[in-house]
């Protein structure tokens, strides 16, 4: 019985853990699709949201295969770090959902500024081969969420499903 319950409690957070890794590799391929295939540009706060998912998706696989191996508690601890970066991430997409919908100021990176121009020939230069992304304004809707208030949404069921796996990682026998 003892054997059986243990592999359940692992089976649980396995399954959980594998929420993660699947669910953020295919959010992270549709991001990627929609830029390169779709032709949507990430502004910078889209490209920083996406740093959890380069980093979640590898420590989701790590920590599945220290499940595997029994290391529990390991695997709790990589799963509670997941589950804060995508939390995090959750946050940024709120943010930036927030700028889009203009409910508070975007971030000055976002404006599109493009440095210090010391003469006009320059700034002409550089207006030709900029191509601003504003953070503040949503290329793209779906039932009235922008892909920030998208990733808002993902980020937070990452976020649950990675603090799932990890209190049944190290659940009581």
């Amino acid at each position: 019985m003892g054997l059986e319950n243990a592999n359940s409690v692992r089976s649980q957070s396995y399954f959980f853990g594998s929420v993660v890794l699947f669910g953020a590799s295919a959010i992270i391929l549709t991001a990627l699709m929609f830029e390169h295939l779709g032709g949507y540009a990430p502004c910078p706060l889209c490209l920083q949201q996406r740093y959890a998912y380069y980093a979640g998706i590898p420590l989701a696989f790590i920590a599945l295969v220290a499940l595997s191996a029994d290391y529990r508690r390991l695997a709790a601890v990589i799963f509670f770090v997941i589950a804060l970066a995508f939390l995090f991430n959750a946050g940024l997409g709120v943010y930036q959902s927030g700028a889009e919908w203009g409910w508070w100021p975007g971030p000055d990176t976002c404006a599109g500024g493009s440095g210090v121009v010391s003469n006009a020939e320059d700034l002409l230069s550089s207006l030709e081969t900029t191509n601003v992304v504003r953070c503040d304004q949503a290329s793209w809707r779906f039932a009235q969420l922008s892909f920030a208030g998208w990733n808002a949404v993902a980020s937070l069921i990452l976020s649950i499903s990675a603090l799932k796996a990890a209190f049944s990682a190290v659940e009581k026998n």
